[in-house]
């Protein structure tokens, strides 16, 4: 399209001193070489503003191929929507900025200013290879639209998420003598619950209307504290000498990531008092990824509203005000360079499910407010 383009690949050692950064899992599979972000740069100088358009280019798993309808990699078109892994999440998002630039462009209407194009890497791992190193890159600017699938509603808020590790350990004894060992999965049983119990506790006193009016499944369930992974042990006749539960905790804006933490902490520390062997042998807690801030855009502001009158011109309706729930790249956009920053992209279904696929009609919708928003924001 004309654009400069650049590209460059994280820097590890530049990220570490930041205080929204941690070691994403991807990283540490993987590395950051040949995993690069990508910038398409349209600058028209002038003293304008600049607008950027930032788009995460990775997707999740497909699952289990054999129960998709579609090949998930397939691109398959079918009443009105493109299905396949990514095709919501957000690849859609992707093309509907990079066609918007190309519209403005190809009817030569000037601007006053810059555009900046970025697709982007891991934010499904949590963006710190990704949004963030393209902003402490000096990829700055005045606002920014995050096209994910929003259901052509604004996401204004991004939730915190944290994951975490808590590991036990047993005294291992061989199976006939079971009784003269110490079994750690019956011991991290005790911290299932415990954790349990705190789920259970925090969803009966944190609300969060801005997700449970967009989203009334979500009522009573803003916050949800996840054991995704328990493990434990090396062999059907040994006691088991350590167990250990992998977990997710996300949350909406109102707590930091280490008022929750220390919540998490508390209701450990609490159950292990009452356990004999747990008071002898504490616990370890330790973070194993995602330690994210929740964020949250004022939605008096002037860039939210201009975003949602050029949406009400396009569809016909206003955006609602919408999200908490999820962990976004927005968070570094608002809580890391203060720039206004809102998620507004296209009506998806099933994003990391079986059978994900978008609406086309919807993509076409938000390429068009993508263009009047580099028109008139950066009118020449």
């Amino acid at each position: 399209m004309g654009l400069k383009v650049e590209t460059f690949e994280p820097n590890l050692s530049e990220l570490r001193g930041h205080p929204s950064f941690f070691e994403t899992t991807s990283y540490k599979k993987f590395g950051y070489n040949n995993r690069p972000n990508v910038i398409g740069i349209w600058e028209e100088g002038g003293d304008g503003r600049t607008l950027i358009l930032n788009g995460h280019i990775d997707v999740v798993p497909p699952g289990p191929e054999e129960e998709w309808r579609y090949d998930p990699w397939g691109g398959e078109i079918s009443n009105g929507r493109i299905y396949g892994r990514g095709s919501g999440d957000m690849k859609a998002g992707i093309a509907a900025m990079i066609y918007a630039v190309r519209a403005v462009r190809e009817l030569e209407i000037p601007i006053n200013g810059r555009v900046l194009v970025e697709s982007t890497i891991e934010e499904e791992d949590g963006g710190i290879g990704g949004a963030l190193a393209t902003l402490l890159k000096g990829y700055t600017g005045d606002f920014s639209i995050n096209p994910e699938p929003s259901g052509l509603d604004f996401w204004i808020a991004s939730a915190g998420v944290l994951y975490f590790k808590i590991r036990v350990k047993g005294r291992p004894a061989h199976a006939k003598e079971a009784h003269r060992g110490v079994n750690a999965i019956d011991k991290i049983w005790l911290i299932y619950n415990a954790l349990k119990e705190l789920n259970e506790e925090r969803q009966k006193r944190i609300k969060f209307p801005l997700a449970e009016e967009c989203e009334p499944y979500m009522k009573g369930h803003v916050t949800i504290l996840n054991i995704g992974v328990i493990s434990g042990g090396d062999w059907p006749s040994t006691v088991p000498a350590w167990a250990e539960i992998n977990c997710r905790i996300g949350w909406p804006p109102g707590e930091s990531v280490s008022d929750v933490e220390r919540q998490i902490l508390d209701k450990v520390r609490e159950v292990s008092e009452r356990d004999p062997w747990l008071k002898e042998n504490p616990p370890e807690y330790s973070v194993i990824g995602w330690r994210a801030e929740p964020s949250m855009i004022d939605t008096s502001d002037p860039f939210v509203l201009k975003l949602s009158d050029l949406a009400f011109r396009v569809t016909g309706k206003r955006p609602r005000f919408c999200g908490g729930t999820a962990g976004l790249d927005t968070r570094f956009f608002i809580n890391d360079f203060n720039i206004p920053s809102v998620g507004f992209g296209p009506i998806a279904h099933n994003i990391h499910g079986i059978n994900e696929s978008v609406e086309l009609d919807s993509v076409v919708q938000v390429t068009k407010v993508i263009a009047l928003a580099i028109v008139e924001l950066l009118a020449g």
